[in-house]
């Protein structure tokens, strides 16, 4: 069977019909669509098996990796820390930078294929409208007439009794209408017991609702451990950092695996949207026993197919147009005669043109246009829509699993750089005020004791006072005002700091300048025997 009308395969579903099929011997199976069949089972196994073929390379990828920085040498590491530094930085950003642009996709593709879904499900239903009226309106019509048949034709015969030539013409009416009663019953195709398309369009839609979920937390957890990876490497807190390490692997297994679902996933369903007529036809006429005509004639809807309704609304059309007749004929015989038969003949006019307006309305449900209409969108839905989104949410899993793989690879070099960041300036002097260690001292509070400092700054001994200091201290410079003060000036910005101590300054100034250098060497040379004895004046 080809596609119905209105509906045509698109290319990606072509190219991944045309995927191999091959089960678990290794042996090519057939791309018709029949998820009951074990061997085409297998071939989807086999195409999602791998990406866990993926997963294991990037395992391998992620140990050699590990296992090469924990145990390697670490010679010429002061020539190469820069680049080293350089790179894991960048390749934690590039990591981060295709997760966020992977879940962009992933945002996109879960809301194509929930629209694609509940496209169907919509289709489903509307469907299920249909057949449901077509079986409301024929039994309301099918009651009516045996009614009309049981109570108004009945009496109107008891009525017209003294004339046989009439009564025969309302016994012939009341075989009419017991004929259309009967064959409008016979025309519902689609029973209750069968399980309308609303069951299926409640399974489709609570299944879609758990998968939609689902995704949206994968999303989200993607996107949490994207922006706490950046917090942790912008404020080098290395705990959140290993946290966010251990999670990156955890999704890391969850990207591959949701993978391999969705590429499985995708090739079944382009098996299916490549020619869909002929699934639907065998899995409904298997499940609901309807006639194949049936099936044929609203999967097609086209005008070399026979409709399997047109005898029976041919005859139920022209034995309406009888009981008009015949009731005409009496109402222009019987009323003059017997004026009590008006009523009758009224009343079953009045029904019979309800059940006219029935059988109309009921031949435009019966046409196939309708239910085709309803096939084909359902269709589209599927493989438009949520073909289309599937395929983003299959290049997600791929761009978060690559992410999540370099992640794993990076982090563990970018925290241990924070374990030894403070191991650059174990080659510096301990009195050195003006080293970043020194900078991170505690301030001194009131009352309370302060950081300890050189002799030559000590509060507690004569020789260090700031009296005796300033007397000790030689001659600031020799040069030219005009270059003393433009050296001052770079320095505090107001040149009568230039001969202050450093322990008036409450801070360091941001590098030695030449008079300073030869003040605080002075001063440390004259002091440097008393403060080496323990001199106390």
């Amino acid at each position: 069977m080809g596609s119905p009308q209105g509906y045509r395969a698109s290319w990606w579903t072509f190219l991944l019909h045309q995927a191999p099929h091959i089960n678990f011997q290794f042996e090519a199976v057939g791309g018709e669509f029949a998820p009951e069949d074990w061997g085409y089972q297998q071939a989807l196994l086999f195409l999602a098996s791998i990406s866990g073929l993926c997963f294991a390379v990037s395992l391998v990828l992620i140990c050699v990796y590990l296992i090469r920085f924990c145990c390697c040498s670490n010679e010429d590491e002061e020539e190469t820390k820069t680049q080293r530094v350089c790179c894991v930085t960048w390749s934690c950003v590039a990591a981060v930078i295709i997760c966020c642009a992977g879940i962009g996709i992933g945002f996109y593709g879960n809301s194509e294929t929930n629209d694609g879904v509940y496209q169907v499900t919509y289709s489903l239903l509307n469907a299920n409208h249909t057949l449901s009226s077509i079986d409301t309106l024929v039994s309301e019509t099918v009651e009516l007439l045996s009614a009309t048949v049981r109570g108004d034709l009945t009496q109107l015969e008891e009525t017209l009794s003294p004339r046989t030539d009439l009564v025969a013409v309302v016994r012939n009416t009341r075989r009419q209408a017991e004929t259309v009663a009967q064959t409008l019953d016979g025309v519902p195709f689609w029973g209750e017991t069968r399980g309308g398309p609303s069951i299926l369009a409640e399974q489709v839609g609570y299944l879609e609702d758990y998968r939609w979920l689902a995704y949206i937390l994968l999303l989200l957890l993607d996107l949490i451990i994207c922006l706490f990876t950046l917090l942790g490497l912008a404020k080098q807190i290395k705990w959140l950092v290993i946290v966010m390490t251990v999670m990156s692997f955890l999704v890391l297994i969850l990207s591959w695996g949701s993978m391999g679902l969705e590429t499985a996933a995708a090739v079944g369903l382009s098996d299916f949207c490549f020619e869909p007529d002929g699934y639907v036809m065998n899995t409904t006429q298997a499940r609901t026993g309807l006639s194949p005509d049936i099936l044929q004639y609203y999967l097609t809807c086209s005008q070399d197919v026979f409709n399997p309704f047109q005898q029976r609304l041919t005859m139920c059309q022209r034995a309406l147009s009888n009981i008009h007749s015949q009731l005409y004929g009496l109402e222009r015989e019987a009323v003059p005669q017997f004026p009590a038969a008006e009523r009758s003949i009224l009343a079953i006019q009045s029904t019979l043109n309800t059940t006219e307006s029935n059988f109309h309305h009921l031949v435009a449900l019966l046409n196939c246009r309708g239910l085709h209409k309803d096939y084909v969108d359902a269709l589209k839905g599927l493989c438009y829509d949520g073909m289309e989104g599937l395929l983003f949410l299959l290049l997600f899993s791929f761009l978060s699993a690559l992410s999540f793989t370099t992640a794993v690879c990076s982090l563990p070099r970018a925290w241990k750089r924070f374990q030894n960041r403070d191991s650059d300036y174990d080659d510096m002097e301990d009195d050195d005020p003006f080293t970043p260690q020194a900078r991170r001292l505690p301030t001194v509070r009131a009352g309370g004791a302060g950081p300890t400092l050189p002799g030559s700054y000590s509060h507690c001994s004569s020789w260090g006072s700031r009296g005796s200091l300033r007397l000790s201290a030689p001659p600031i410079s020799n040069a030219p005002v005009s270059q003393y003060m433009s050296q001052s000036a770079s320095f505090s910005g107001s040149p009568r700091f230039e001969s202050v101590p450093l322990i008036d300054r409450h801070s360091p100034p941001p590098s030695y300048s030449p008079s300073m250098r030869a003040s605080y060497v002075g001063a440390s040379e004259e002091v440097e025997p008393p403060y080496r004895t323990g001199y106390q004046p």
